[in-house]
């Protein structure tokens, strides 16, 4: 147990940092919704989700790289081949998209702000340079400075927003104030904001950065590379699954730019209350990596992932719940002033189904990171990725931006079964899977149950205490099955 409560510890470190740091993030989605229409926060999304599929090539797979090879060679020479390699290929990256700025804007319809695109690219080249760094304290087991360093990015991050676009903006023009907002900028501080939150992200990281010498073994680079070459597929299918929506959105919708733009904004503020479980997803990530890598030398391994299994499957179900039952509560998380954001509601549901599916599909996808059948893990992707684009080509014009939510729903159902059907003849672990289906199945008839009173009364008293009310009822159900293993657990076992 001592290896699952480690993971556990470090899970806990990691989501302290993503669960608070998020959630002031997070904070943003009402105070933006407010100042920003739905058309440009529908920018915003975009150029952000630009920035993520950026980030695949910029990283090309090293990450999971790094923790495959330092877990049974040589880590200075594993840290050292990484960290040069990236400084190269960021160098190059950020010079060929520079020159191409101003074409990439007029992809996006935002030919007059080119400038918005320059700034996505140093984003995206910072957080590459700080990618290595971030994989040493993980290595290591620093979860600490990890998460503190990520605390302080957001701080910095939501700080200088509500500065620029809440104090700055609203300031008496000509006043010291006043001088720090230009409206030609507008939606642009967002950007910004996150530009410098990054910049100074990176001066923490110095010290870990600075611990490599610029050195390539080209055999060992060569090994490196056949490993995570791949995995730029993967990352590639991952993003367009998770964020290639907006731009067919973009492109697809029967109607004007603005209006268009207005679609994914809804979308997109929608799509940020599946918070709960895509926050535990991360931080469970976060740690997971790691450990599973260096898990895989022990004699239990298979039973030590099915545990893990378990355990991350039931805290996603209680995410799952916890928004669910309560929609009408996390919507204010959109604000106010734009009532538009709510109509988007009812994709919320789908949303976080189709993120607990993603959070297994990422506890299965051990078994090709293990066996270095990382090609076979792209191909599953892709094959992900042709449900999302197919689905959405098919229904964006007829349902919208419900189309997205569900072919996300559909493309991670896929991959979390191909995964799991293909892990089993590769790798195979003991996973509980009739317990665990029948755990899914139980929330979202939870869920169903829920939607019935909705029927029947519009008062929230009695929505809120019914919901409640089977919230508890299925955290009953759950301690009572699975009494003995919650036993083992150290504290827990005092209580049940």
């Amino acid at each position: 147990m001592s290896s699952v409560k480690k993971l556990a510890g470090q899970t806990l470190w990691y989501g302290v940092s993503s669960i608070f740091g998020r959630f002031l993030n997070y904070l943003l989605t009402p105070i933006l919704a407010t100042i920003f229409a739905a058309t440009d926060y529908g920018k915003i999304t975009t150029l952000f989700a630009i920035a993520a599929f950026l980030n695949i090539f910029f990283t090309y797979g090293l990450e999971t790289a790094y923790f495959r090879f330092s877990a049974k060679d040589d880590e200075k020479k594993v840290y050292n081949t990484s960290v040069s390699s990236i400084v190269l290929t960021t160098a190059i990256l950020t010079t060929i998209l520079l020159f191409l700025s101003n074409s990439i804007a007029q992809f996006l319809e935002i030919p007059d702000h080119p400038e918005y695109v320059r700034w996505v690219i140093i984003i995206v080249a910072i957080d590459t340079l700080c990618l290595m760094p971030f994989c040493k304290l993980r290595f290591e087991g620093r979860p600490r400075k990890f998460a503190t360093i990520k605390v302080l990015n957001i701080l910095t991050n939501v700080g200088l927003v509500l500065f620029f676009l809440v104090l700055c903006k609203n300031a008496i023009p000509g006043s010291f104030l006043g001088k720090f907002y230009s409206p030609s900028i507008g939606l642009g501080y967002v950007i910004i904001a996150n530009l410098i939150a990054s910049v100074i992200t990176l001066l923490l990281l110095a010290k870990e950065l600075f611990k490599f010498k610029f050195r390539i073994d080209k055999k060992f680079w060569k090994e490196l590379m056949t490993y995570s070459l791949p995995l730029i597929i993967v990352g590639f299918g991952g993003m367009i699954n998770e964020l290639i929506d907006r731009f067919m959105i973009l492109k697809m919708y029967p109607g004007t730019t603005d209006e268009a733009y207005s679609i994914s904004g809804i979308y997109g503020a929608n799509y940020k209350l599946a918070v709960l479980i895509v926050l535990f997803i991360q931080a469970f990530r976060l740690g997971a990596e790691p450990f599973f890598f260096k898990q895989s030398t022990s004699e239990n391994a298979q039973r030590t992932y099915a545990r893990v299994m378990k355990f991350f499957l039931l805290a996603c179900c209680f995410c799952f719940l916890g928004v669910v039952l309560f929609l009408d509560v996390w919507k204010y998380f959109m604000g106010k002033s734009h009532p538009e954001y709510w109509t988007g509601l009812k994709v919320v549901p789908i949303l976080m189904l189709a993120k607990l599916f993603l959070g297994v599909y990422y506890n299965l996808s051990v078994w090709y990171k293990l066996t270095g059948k990382n090609l076979i893990g792209a191909w599953i992707t892709l094959g992900g990725a042709a449900i999302t684009i197919i689905i959405n080509f098919i229904f964006i014009p007829t349902l919208g931006y419900m189309a997205c939510a569900i072919a996300t729903l559909c493309c991670y159902a896929f991959m979390m079964i191909a995964s799991y059907k293909l892990g089993q003849k590769y790798y195979p672990i003991p996973y509980a899977w009739k317990k665990l289906t029948a755990y899914v199945v139980i929330c979202v008839a939870l869920f169903g149950l829920h939607q019935l009173t909705l029927y029947f009364t519009e008062n929230n008293y009695i929505k809120h205490s019914v919901g409640i009310l089977l919230f508890g009822a299925f955290a009953f159900f759950i301690l009572k099955v699975e009494k003995k293993e919650f036993q083992k657990i150290p504290y827990l076992n005092k209580i049940i």
